[in-house]
């Protein structure tokens, strides 16, 4: 009798992709979820005899063992298994066997070889039979990533855009995000990213067993999607100088970033800041099953010293100084996965802040998270994993000084406890609407339980305080009351390429007549509050009578902020107001400009593989030609890849229409996506949802 072999295998990738939730993926592999399972027909040359038998092995990573749980041995049954794999017969027809497999729901994600091991008169020998991809299942009750609520898994892992929130607690604005996690080659790529951490190149097989676990791999992914220890994905860049690379300003999503750096050969793609990193995270947290949003916090304080409280300096004549490390950004962008916290215990389950972006080392690592939400709405700050630091993002306080550069001498002019961590920002689920989410981060702000979750906090931080937080805001407190109050006020269009028109308001608080000295400055500024120069000051003296409200104008010229201007189009004004011999009362403000607009036009019904037009319209708004005008587009299941357009140059006030075809592949509302720069405004940005039919 002939010896028993294998003649063909069928995969059934079809079949088996649609009920593993992974038919989306734009790559053909065999790619299947876990804890569930999946079924192929192996041809075999003749029947099996008594005494054959057919059994299996699966491996995953460079040194597969038993004892870790990354290689499994095991018989096919006609029995059922519990746990760990098994593999059944289904049904058994000319010599065709119609095999299903089932995976434990703890098994490491990642690529696995089958084989079979067939014992045959007398011999066993191994075949190799193929590879398959093995993901989170956030479908599978088990699974510690399983997301119960329909609607919210399907936005959560299955949606490939989305918007990320962005600008300033006075003017909340969103720029859309192409995550692309379906397209091709991505699912390799973000692969690779694990097999590129430190923890791999250190000892890959620890680190392919801990696969299993989502805190392990959000933990690692956070530390890889920047580049600073490891090769990583994304270079940070805040000095708003971007030569030799993109300004972050430019991306339209994590596709394009993903595969330069494969690429590049790994290397570092530039450059990124944090809706960068959180949307790159995002992309690769989805794209493994792990459901997954983009969070955005107003006023967001990054604390040093793990004291709860940010410093922020200005001198005598309202000039911001950069001294101390501690700084409030306008905004930060993280991401939040979604799983149960094993470790902790299941009232620190669901949402876990995961950070990408370079900020504090954690572990000797630049990486942040898992850090559970629940845990920092209670001030439980003792728990894994950088629950602090996390922390103090959205209750620092915010310590304001006045610094005397002659006399070296610094005193506190303000203290305030309720200016950070604003309107903490995500998507909705299935709509661009914004929702706001800061309740699950702290109790109201003012509220009692408020005050005894920052107290609890800072005795876990600093258990040798020798008095209460209360008494030190107390203390903060003590400075004189000030006798003017202010604030400035917009009082014309905030447009790139016109002057910015504000007031100053001042009002004396008291029944005296008082003489205040204003010290004025505005700078331009990265989103991030670092300093990029300045671009007007002013100073007068004006008398106050009792009670009296006054008004002054003031205004910075195109000409003034034209050179300085980051793609942030934020400036920040300040006025230290010095009344006779008391403390001073600082002002400031941050206005962000807007850009002229951007209109994407679909001209026809948009349809699967039929070539759809679509026009931009730009006019320039300046009084000067602008020129290297190039527009760049995506959007997932609409173009494969980016489209790069050079764009003539624009003379004054001249209008700009652009055609261009798109080729849709898949079905459903899909999201285009553009950025238009040019020497006068570095990044504009358009979206248009596109409704694709059949």
């Amino acid at each position: 009798m002939t010896a028993l072999e294998p003649q063909s295998i069928n995969w059934q990738v079809t079949s088996n992709r649609q009920a593993h939730h992974t038919d989306r993926f734009s790559s053909q592999e065999l790619i299947l979820r876990r804890g569930q399972s999946f079924s192929f027909s192996l041809s075999l040359n003749r029947s099996l005899d008594n005494g054959e038998s057919l059994g299996f092995i699966v491996s995953t990573g460079p040194y597969p063992s038993e004892s870790a749980r990354t290689k499994a041995v095991f018989p096919l049954s006609s029995g059922t298994s519990r746990g760990g794999w098994s593999a059944q017969l289904v049904s058994e027809q000319d010599n065709v066997l119609t095999i299903s497999i089932s995976s434990p729901v703890s098994a490491p994600v990642g690529w696995y070889t089958l084989s079979t091991e067939i014992s045959s008169q007398g011999k066993d020998f191994i075949l190799k039979l193929g590879m398959f991809i093995l993901l989170f299942n956030p479908w599978l009750p088990e699974d510690d990533v399983f997301m119960s609520n329909h609607a919210e898994r399907e936005e959560y892992v299955q949606e490939d855009a989305g918007v990320i929130y962005v600008g300033s607690t006075n003017r909340i604005s969103m720029v859309g995000w192409n995550f692309g996690q379906f397209e091709q080659g991505i699912l390799n790529i973000c692969l690779s990213i694990l097999d590129h951490s430190l923890n791999f190149r250190r000892d890959p097989a620890t680190d392919v067993a801990r696969r299993n676990d989502p805190k392990y791999v959000g933990r690692v992914l956070s530390a890889m999607v920047n580049g600073n220890d490891d090769n990583g994905l994304i270079s940070g860049n805040w000095s708003g100088n971007y030569r030799g690379g993109l300004d972050p300003r430019n991306w339209n999503g994590s596709v394009e970033i993903l595969k330069q750096w494969k690429n590049w050969g790994f290397r570092p793609v530039r450059y990124g800041q944090c809706w960068v990193f959180a949307g790159t995270l995002n992309t690769v947290l989805r794209c493994f099953g792990i459901p997954s949003r983009v969070v955005t916090n107003f006023n967001s304080a990054h604390d040093t010293n793990r004291n709860l409280s940010v410093d922020v300096y200005y001198d005598r004549y309202g000039r911001p100084i950069d001294k101390g490390s501690d700084s409030v950004w306008n905004f930060h962008v993280w991401n939040e996965g979604w799983f149960v916290r094993t470790d902790l215990g299941p009232s620190y389950s669901g949402w876990q802040v995961l950070d990408a972006t370079p900020q504090e080392r954690s572990q000797g690592v630049f990486q942040c998270g898992p850090t559970s939400v629940a845990a920092v709405r209670e001030g439980d700050v003792n728990l894994d994993f950088d629950t602090p630091f996390v922390f103090a993002e959205v209750n620092a306080d915010r310590i304001t000084w006045i610094y005397d550069l002659y006399y070296n001498t610094q005193r506190k002019n303000a203290s305030d406890t309720h200016s950070v961590g604003k309107y903490i920002s995500t998507k909705a689920v299935g709509s661009y609407s914004r929702m706001d989410i800061t309740e699950k981060y702290k109790y109201p702000e003012g509220s009692s339980q408020e005050r005894q979750v920052f107290e609890k906090a800072l005795g876990k931080l600093k258990p040798h305080a020798s008095f209460s937080a209360t008494s030190a805001r107390h203390l903060a407190g003590e400075e004189k009351e000030p006798s003017i109050s202010g604030r400035f006020k917009v009082t014309g269009l905030l447009e790139v390429g016109k002057d910015v028109s504000l007031a100053l308001l001042l009002k004396n608080l008291t029944s005296d007549i008082k003489t205040v000295t204003l010290n004025m400055t505005a700078w331009t500024i990265v989103y991030n509050g670092k300093l990029v120069h300045e671009v007007w000051k002013d100073s007068v003296t004006m008398s106050l009578g009792p009670k009296e409200e006054i008004r002054h104008p003031l205004k910075i010229t195109y000409a003034q902020y034209e050179k300085y201007l980051k793609t942030d189009n934020m400036i920040r004004t300040t006025a230290v107001c010095q009344v006779s011999d008391e403390a001073e009362v600082l002002i400031e403000r941050d206005i962000i400009l807007d850009n002229p607009s951007l209109t994407l036009e679909v001209l026809e019904q948009a349809q699967v593989r039929k070539p759809v037009n679509v026009q931009m319209l730009f006019s320039n708004p300046l009084d000067e030609p602008v020129k290297d005008c190039v527009l760049m587009v995506e959007g997932s299941g609409l173009l494969l890849g980016s489209l790069r357009i050079d764009v003539p140059a624009l003379r004054p006030k001249e209008r700009s229409q652009v055609c261009f075809e798109i080729l849709p592949t898949r079905s459903g509302t899909k999201q285009l996506l553009a950025d238009f720069s040019c020497n006068k405004f570095p990044a504009i940005k358009a979206m248009v949802p596109v409704d694709v039919a059949e």
